[in-house]
């Protein structure tokens, strides 16, 4: 069953309010997802630096791990965002590689990624979802059907820079189209058939696409029933398969972009009464991108 949220803002006077607005809409998805929760928020960048979102029971205690590189981090319960300047990155991921309790739920220059087992309120508040700003977020409330509720298994999937994928579906040929991709280079840290989708579109991001042909790419390729929100660096898109069984909601204003399975996820969204409201069609691929 699955709920998924999003929410891409147009202007700069929302943005302090990102994380709140984005809080209330995966709260109302919990009965489509008790089982766990995530979610990623499009942050600030600093400036020659890359951040890593982590996964270590030891939290802060974790960088004590690493040679002092000038590292700077914010705990937030189990996750710690550590941002890592440039120069000093190779030395950091290669004492990383060293550290396999130590998971990297994201990478980027913008992203910060959050996720655990529970409820969607429970996971927002340990994390400080309402405290967060940014430009756009996508969140998951999810109900397993195929696999066990772990943390590792909870959406949103991040296996790009910068990228992430949630989804309410299922795919049948995830199986082959892994070990096709692990050929290509790609690594995956689940069997969960989501992680396959996000890797797909990192690969096709990868050797030059932008993210709506990618998407389009994915209608060719991936079997099953879907719908995708993603996020980039700078872009937010929506595809749902060809049969679109699954449910989904959108609403469009001057200020901002959202998504929702249903709309009671939209509905205290500012100027909500005002919106363009529809259902976004069968196998065509929407796709929003900020200015630089």
């Amino acid at each position: 069953m699955c709920g998924i949220a999003g929410l891409f803002l147009k202007t700069r006077a929302l943005e302090p309010h990102l994380g709140a607005l984005t809080s209330v809409m995966l709260s109302e998805l919990t009965a489509r997802g008790p089982d766990s929760a995530g979610f990623a928020v499009y942050g600030a960048a600093m400036p020659g630096h890359v951040k890593y979102t982590l996964r270590a029971e030891g939290g802060a205690e974790t960088l004590a791990l690493f040679p002092k590189l000038g590292l700077s981090a914010i705990e937030r319960d189990d996750h710690l965002v550590v941002s890592v300047p440039l120069a000093h990155e190779a030395a950091f991921a290669a004492a990383l590689a060293g550290h396999h309790e130590i998971a990297v739920v994201s990478k980027g220059e913008r992203i910060e990624l959050f996720k655990g087992v529970g409820l969607p309120d429970d996971v927002a508040a340990r994390f400080g979802l309402a405290t967060m700003s940014g430009t756009h977020a996508i969140a998951h409330t999810r109900m397993a059907t195929e696999s066990a509720v772990t943390t590792a298994g909870a959406h949103p999937f991040s296996t790009g820079l910068d990228q992430c994928l949630v989804h309410n579906g299922s795919l049948s040929n995830h199986n082959d189209l892994r070990r096709k991709l692990v050929r290509e280079g790609l690594s995956f840290e689940t069997q969960n058939d989501t992680e396959v989708a996000a890797g797909f579109l990192t690969h096709q991001l990868q050797t030059g696409a932008r993210l709506d042909e990618a998407l389009r790419a994915a209608l060719g390729t991936l079997d099953g029933f879907y719908t995708f929100v993603v996020g980039t660096e700078s872009g937010f898109g929506v595809l749902r398969d060809p049969i679109a069984c699954k449910p989904a909601v959108m609403a469009e204003t001057d200020d901002y972009v959202a998504f929702g399975s249903e709309y009671r996820a939209l509905a205290a969204l500012p100027g909500i009464e005002g919106a363009h409201l529809f259902e976004p069609e069968p196998a065509k691929v929407y796709f929003w991108e900020r200015a630089a």
